[in-house]
């Protein structure tokens, strides 16, 4: 139950989650607290978070209940068939490549196995929130995690409409972008406006631009973008479509830096169940695993 309640950050959502009621779970967690006397949770009328006590044991104590979980749902599973359930922390702009194509073949595959799949554009710590995995691009995830390539590489690309260029001009430098309209977003670490980055050769530019409209949802910058409303800084898969048809136009082009593709990742090989291996597996096999035209890497 204090797994529960740390992973969800609720009394009431774990309770819901375990299938009991709310006065139980606050009563295991005080009697937790008791026995071990320490403060685990701060609670507040409005919110739930951990004590440095509590993260610790949630850190040491969630993975080895998740392997005794999966034992225990092994043992009841009739020969060559895999039982378990899978957590996963996936960005929006991967679903179409990673997760769409995986899910109905995966569930059709092996049936006894629950797949969650939360979508999530923040940088999820995959060990504290209680996932089995995430997908990233590589450079967002840290290095003692097991990384997975999933897709190819591509490109990250400014674009706008063609009535937003035959208004205000199409920008030759990155410098340009200074002066133009942008739809902006934030840094997710920060809080504070992404400079977009851009590249050609070895030179690297950080511009910091900006606009009347702040937005986390890349479809909405895309289609404000093709309303003429600015110039969007996108991945380039996501707007292949509207490239293809003329509704957008690539800007800077030559300064359009490369990412390595997305990647499944996961805390380490020894905490990997055989749930989260098949699907690991599938993911391989079923991914779009060339987009944006740029070829997948070994």
């Amino acid at each position: 139950m204090f797994l529960a309640v740390a992973r969800l950050r609720s009394f009431s959502g774990a309770a819901r989650e375990l299938g009991v009621s709310t006065p139980a779970v606050s009563q295991a967690v005080r009697l937790l607290e008791e026995q071990l006397r320490v403060v685990l949770l701060t609670r507040t009328t409005r919110s739930v978070s951990l004590t440095d006590a509590g993260r610790r044991l949630m850190e040491s104590a969630g993975p080895a209940l998740g392997q005794t979980l999966a034992a225990l749902s092994e043992v009841s599973a009739r020969p060559g068939e895999t039982v378990g359930r899978i957590r996963l922390s996936v960005p929006r702009v991967a679903v179409p490549y990673v997760i769409a194509p995986v899910v109905s073949p995966f569930r059709a595959r092996h049936p006894r196995v629950e797949l969650e799949v939360v979508i999530d554009d923040r940088f999820v710590d995959i060990v504290e929130e209680g996932y089995d995995a995430g997908v990233r691009l590589s450079e967002a995830i840290e290095r003692d995690m097991v990384q997975v390539r999933l897709t190819g590489a591509f490109r990250l690309v400014v674009v706008g409409a063609p009535s937003y260029l035959a208004r205000h001009g199409t920008p030759q430098r990155p410098e340009d972008l200074l002066r133009h309209e942008c739809i902006t977003f934030r840094a997710q670490t920060t809080g504070t406006l992404y400079a977009w980055e851009l590249e050609r050769g070895r030179r690297n530019w950080r511009v910091p631009v900006r606009g009347g409209v702040v937005t986390n949802d890349s479809p909405l910058r895309v289609s404000l973008a093709e309303q003429g409303l600015g110039l969007a800084y996108v991945v380039e898969p996501v707007v292949a479509e509207q490239l293809r048809e003329g509704r957008l136009v690539r800007v800077l082009e030559a300064y359009a830096p490369t990412v390595p593709g997305f990647f499944l990742y996961y805390p380490s090989r020894a905490q990997r169940s055989p749930a989260l291996r098949l699907f690991v597996d599938a993911a391989k096999e079923l991914a779009v695993h060339e987009i944006g035209g740029l070829p997948r890497g070994p």
